[in-house]
């Protein structure tokens, strides 16, 4: 009998009991993906990328060494799974960076990289915690745009 009202339950609300409580992140700025980039800056910020490099080395935000070798020189541990980011300005515009942080796959599908700015609504296996909100704030993506575009 339990298990049948969770699913009436589901059906109705359109997704799980413990997700209808979960705080939503309000200031989500809806973005657009052309030609495999997102030209505008999310929500017309403009991105400083001294905050950007420390985003990218804090392990409790953008966390981009552990998969990433960068020219962060004073942390000691770069992973190795992505590619490195060393000269990932010279290779990509603003606008082709910001969606691969954003949502990589856009670009690669079969990517493990997670989407940093993705429609939280799209969210799924999310500790409970994390429903309703994105990995990074969209100041924080543009930081660290900013940050790789100097990376020449």
């Amino acid at each position: 009998m339990r298990a049948w009202v969770f699913v009436v339950a589901l059906v109705f609300v359109g997704q799980p009991l413990w997700a209808a409580d979960a705080a939503t992140n309000d200031d989500y700025c809806r973005w657009q993906a052309e030609n495999f980039a997102i030209q505008q800056p999310l929500c017309g910020l403009q991105g400083d990328p001294e905050r950007g490099r420390k985003i990218a080395a804090d392990s409790h935000a953008g966390n981009c060494l552990a998969c990433h070798k960068m020219p962060i020189d004073e942390e000691p541990f770069h992973g190795t799974v992505g590619p490195p980011l060393l000269g990932v300005g010279a290779r990509y515009t603003a606008a082709q960076i910001r969606l691969r942080i954003v949502d990589e796959q856009q670009i690669n599908p079969m990517t493990i990289m997670p989407g940093f700015y993705r429609d939280p609504k799209l969210a799924n296996r999310v500790a409970e915690e994390f429903w309703g909100k994105t990995f990074l704030t969209a100041q924080q993506v543009e930081d660290v745009v900013a940050y790789l575009v100097t990376l020449k």
